[in-house]
């Protein structure tokens, strides 16, 4: 007999016997996440244990979506974090950064850290971290509006700041948003899947919730002092330079150069001169102003090297040759063209000597003051001593020394741009890494090219540390060979109390004064 829907009852019995035997495989079958998903429960009685690994919120695409989407900005991060690395060393054509480099690393770093924390505890949503991913973008939207809106700041890191600061910010955007659609999908299945959301938490959840409030909470905390680091630069961006800021380096970037005295029409030789461990603002400054109105000396100029003052950093690698050429090219663009009375101090007398060995009949004479030897750029190069300025570097945005300086300390503007903060900042702590960096190959190449092409018949002067002398009988030695740099040796002068920087006793000064007068007026 055949039924009104077109088939006997024997088919159709056949079919239901076929049917049942198939839910009797499935039923018998081990359950796993997949099959035992597909029936609808929300009608049904038979929910399944809060604990049971099939309650995820894996099971909606959204989250398995988001998931994926995250995964792929951690290796877009990571990337960018790496040619950020890279470029501190190496600088790729582009990314050349006019100020230290550090913060864009920093805002890179922060990106990683935040979409790895993610990851890491994607499943456990907590409203603690919420909030603090709140706070983080909050305080990035600020950096951000810093950055773009501050002529000086938005100079110095160009589009590979912005770029990292916006990035940074979308991450933290994107963070708040996964921890908020994962807390929505657990809670969908949850009640789809047990009936209710669940509102304990395992011991594994909880350490889980702990680990990422705090880890997030650190970030803010990261985040806050890199924003009072930048508050201090926008208050800095109000300081002028005394001098004249002019390009170098096929227009690359730019350095700061002063001169102050009579014009450069007067026959007497004016004096360059080069700072040594810091700026020449922070210690000769006010020696060759004080010479100027004692008569000693009737014109100087000085050019801060990259990276001290209001000099920009240079790409890297930058040899000592190579910022010589930089500050030969900025005297030209000054319109200074010398004759020169050289006039350094530390490690400023490699420069000088290199460009003294590079102008031949326009050097009238050498004063150096405890001069560093080319030898002790062993010492300038080594391996610690850059990866401890590589670390301070790192920690340079967040302003620890900075910060302090200026609200309890009341630190100024003049304190961190050239004075007795300015070693604090990401452009010196960048500038001195540097010079670590290629003191040992590029930069002691320069200089021993620099004695052998040296002019023989420049008058030489040196005025050395008694001090330093004493605490080191090697130096005494180098001292003594540095004497032979020309046949022109007119004094060696040792200050017996004087330290490394000799100018900061009276008889040191009277004494550098002294030579600098017989050496301009011949």
């Amino acid at each position: 007999m055949k039924s009104i829907w077109g088939g006997s009852r024997e088919d159709r019995d056949d079919d239901g016997s076929a049917r049942n035997s198939l839910q009797d495989e499935r039923d018998s079958a081990p359950p796993s996440e997949h099959t035992r998903l597909l029936p609808n429960r929300v009608d049904s009685t038979a929910y399944l244990s809060p604990d049971d690994p099939a309650v995820s919120p894996y099971n909606l695409r959204s989250i398995r979506f988001t998931r994926y989407l995250t995964i792929c900005f951690s290796l877009i991060a990571f990337v960018w974090w790496i040619v950020l690395l890279v470029s501190t060393f190496v600088t790729p054509p582009g990314f050349h950064i006019r100020g230290s480099g550090f913060f864009p690393f920093g805002y890179a770093s922060l990106a990683l850290a935040n979409l790895l924390f993610t990851l890491l505890f994607f499943i456990v949503p907590a409203k603690a971290v919420r909030i603090a991913s709140f706070v983080i973008a909050s305080l990035l939207l600020v950096d951000a509006i810093l950055i773009i809106s501050v002529h000086q700041i938005r100079y110095e890191e160009g589009w590979v700041g912005m770029a990292s600061v916006l990035w940074a910010l979308v991450m933290s955007i994107s963070t708040l948003a996964t921890d908020r659609l994962v807390e929505w999908g657990k809670y969908e299945e949850e009640e789809r899947l047990t009936g209710r959301a669940e509102t304990r938490r395992s011991v594994g959840e909880w350490v889980a919730v702990l680990l990422s409030t705090i880890s997030m909470i650190i970030l803010a905390v990261v985040v806050f002092l890199m924003t009072c680091t930048l508050f201090l630069r926008a208050l800095d961006a109000g300081l002028a330079a005394p001098g004249k800021m002019y390009w170098v380096d096929g227009d690359k970037y730019r350095l700061h150069v002063y001169c102050h005295g009579n014009d450069t029409d007067s026959k007497l030789p004016t004096v360059l001169i080069e700072g040594g461990e810091g700026s020449v603002e922070g210690g000769l400054w006010d020696f060759a102003n004080n010479a100027v109105e004692n008569g000693s000396i009737s014109r100087y100029c000085f050019v801060d090297r990259p990276g001290f003052a209001w000099s920009d950093t240079a790409p890297s690698p930058l040899s000592a040759g190579m910022a010589v050429e930089a500050v030969d090219e900025a005297l030209a663009r000054a319109g200074e063209d010398g004759p020169w009375v050289l006039m350094s101090a530390g490690i400023g007398s490699i420069y000088s000597r290199i460009l003294s060995s590079r102008h031949g009949q326009d050097i009238k004479g050498l004063l150096l003051i405890d001069p560093l030897h080319e030898e002790s750029l062993n010492d300038i190069g080594a391996s610690g001593r850059g990866f401890i300025l590589w670390l301070r570097g790192i920690i340079s945005p967040l302003g620890l020394s900075q910060i302090p300086g200026a609200v309890f300390k009341g630190r100024t503007k003049d304190d961190r741009i050239w004075g007795r903060s300015a070693y604090q900042t990401g452009k010196y702590i960048f500038a001195k890494l540097q010079e670590n960096l290629v003191a040992e190959t590029l930069s002691k190449r320069d200089v021993a090219s620099s004695r052998a092409i040296q002019a023989q018949d420049v008058p030489l002067t040196l005025v050395s540390s008694g001090v330093k002398i004493r605490e080191d009988s090697r130096w005494e030695e180098k001292q003594r060979d540095l004497t032979h740099l020309t046949h022109k040796l007119r004094h060696w002068d040792i200050v017996n109390d004087a330290p490394h920087q000799v100018w900061e006793t009276q008889e040191g000064r009277d004494i550098i004064e002294k030579r600098l007068r017989q050496l301009v007026h011949g």
